[in-house]
């Protein structure tokens, strides 16, 4: 592997396999954009959102990135790699303080800092990768690149002249002489330092520790004319130090290897998502390497909403996991059942399952088996616009319509209570007509629906219905199991619950 090809995310000719397959709708609708956000928050510098939003095609370029998160949940791995991360971080803070002085030799230190930083940054990476002793294809050709880049001539000279300037800076001693309205800087030596001898003279009438009455001025990166001023005439007094901290400048303004740069960015694509993710497992939460193919015959046990869960962790309560398999010639899911009783939540797991797998990351649950799609649709319900003069059915239609247009055999389809302001038997009419062109595609979909008939009428499709307690039926359990629709709403038990049924409505109006 050549170090232009040298990469983190995607493995020797893999990165054309990319494609934009989840859009802004779809980001949206599965709260994927919650996710990300959650996920690169602190770590703008990165640019990390434009990764987590793209995913790949292939099982091979998957099977790259499963083999470095699973050398980073090793702690010797992720402790190299993280104190990599936080040099480099101390590179750009120096490099960016440089840029903001005003005094030259200022600038010149800063950058003499930022070069001290990056020098540490590879020694340590390059030792810490020899001694974590990574799996992944991707980490020892890094290994591998950054012992021979440590070893080059180029970075040996950086590294020894910039530990010979800056111990050379370090011996600078200078002294100030100040009388009335002059300063006068002279080397350090040149004088007598009478501040000991004081002290020992006067030690005889020290009764105690008195109160320091000093004051401890901010310390600001800045220096004022004064300073600066005094900065000048220490360098007039070190010429050859001074001269050789303006020599390093000039020779090295660009510093920092594109390759390790990269690996710097790409590498926050993984410890962002497995910081995020460390809290679930921390409550018990699993996660799971999914197996992901061409084949359309996907399951999970055990899954979750991973932003639902997120917020129910943090908030100390439970999480239902659920289960789902479709067979060989099974491709729709049509989800039914009371309201509130998880089918949305079912929906927008199978498509953050999916974006997830696709993107080379541990999923939500003890196990997955998930289809690499070349796009992924979602039409879920949108609050009418009062501007927009169609009118929300023919609003669905025309979305649909482009989706329709869109998809292919490899695409997903989520709908969510798809064409619900029209009438029930006009709503019957065109979701079926719409699932059995989906049907006829051969494409995955889940559809969540009020219209039980939608799960009997073709033949690709599996009936899931979100089950409530057998004792209570006002309780909802979240889980979503195959079984055929049955038409329940559970209305009267969800009416006695906020009491408002027959004999509680009949109490009231009498009193």
């Amino acid at each position: 592997m050549s170090a232009d090809e040298l990469s983190v995310l995607f493995g020797p000719g893999t990165a054309s396999e990319m494609t934009a397959a989840t859009g802004a709708d779809a980001f949206g609708d599965l709260q994927l954009d919650h996710i990300v956000g959650a996920v690169t928050a602190g770590r703008t510098e990165y640019g990390l959102d434009p990764l987590f939003r793209t995913a790949l095609r292939s099982a091979a370029a998957v099977s790259w990135r499963h083999e470095v998160v699973r050398d980073l949940e090793k702690v010797e791995v992720a402790r190299c790699v993280r104190r990599f991360a936080a040099r480099m971080v101390s590179v750009r803070t120096c490099l960016g303080q440089a840029e903001k002085l005003h005094h030259e030799l200022q600038r010149q230190r800063w950058l003499l800092s930022a070069v001290e930083n990056y020098c540490a940054a590879v020694t340590e990476l390059t030792a810490g990768l020899v001694e974590a002793a990574p799996a992944s294809r991707a980490l020892v050709a890094l290994r591998k690149y950054s012992r021979q880049y440590a070893d080059s001539a180029a970075f040996q000279d950086l590294l020894a002249s910039s530990n010979e300037l800056a111990a050379a800076l370090a011996g600078v001693r200078y002294q100030l002489q100040l009388k009335t309205n002059s300063v006068t800087v002279s080397r350090s030596g040149t004088g007598t330092d009478y501040s000991a001898e004081i002290e020992a003279t006067f030690a005889r009438f020290r009764q105690g520790d008195a109160k320091d009455y000093r004051i401890r001025f901010a310390p600001s990166p800045e220096v004022n004319q004064l300073e600066g001023t005094i900065l000048h005439r220490v360098a007039e007094l070190y010429p050859e130090v001074f001269g050789a901290l303006q020599h390093f400048c000039d020779r090295h303004s660009t510093f920092v290897d594109p390759v390790l740069t990269r690996f710097d960015r790409e590498v926050q694509f993984y410890l962002s998502y497995l910081d995020y993710i460390q809290p679930l497992r921390d409550a018990g939460l699993p996660f799971c390497y999914p197996a992901v193919s061409m084949s359309k015959a996907v399951a999970a046990t055990g899954t979750f909403d991973l932003a639902l869960a997120a917020s129910a962790v943090a908030a100390g309560r439970p999480v239902v996991r659920n289960d789902f398999r479709l067979g060989d010639s099974e491709r729709i899911f049509v989800v039914t059942g009371p309201n509130q009783g998880g089918k949305t939540t079912f929906a927008r797991t199978f498509g953050q399952l999916h974006h997830l797998a696709a993107l080379g990351l541990p999923v939500p649950g003890d196990d997955a088996r998930l289809f690499l799609f070349d796009h992924l649709f979602t039409h879920f319900g949108r609050e009418e616009n009062p501007d927009d003069l169609r009118g929300k059915l023919k609003d669905d239609l025309v979305r649909m319509r482009e989706i329709l247009d869109r998809a292919t055999g490899d695409s997903i389809v989520i709908l969510n209570e798809v064409f619900n302001s029209t009438t029930l038997r006009d709503a019957t009419v065109i979701a079926n007509r719409v699932l059995a062109e989906l049907e006829e595609r051969d494409l995955l979909c889940v559809c969540v629906t009020f219209l039980d008939e939608l799960a009997v009428a073709g033949t690709k499709r599996v009936s899931l219905v979100s089950a409530v307690d057998p004792a209570v039926p006002a309780v909802r359990t979240y889980r979503l199991v195959r079984a055929p629709a049955d038409g329940r709403a559970y209305a009267a038990a969800i009416a006695a619950k906020y009491r408002l049924g027959c004999d509680d409505l009949r109490k009231r109006l009498n009193r």
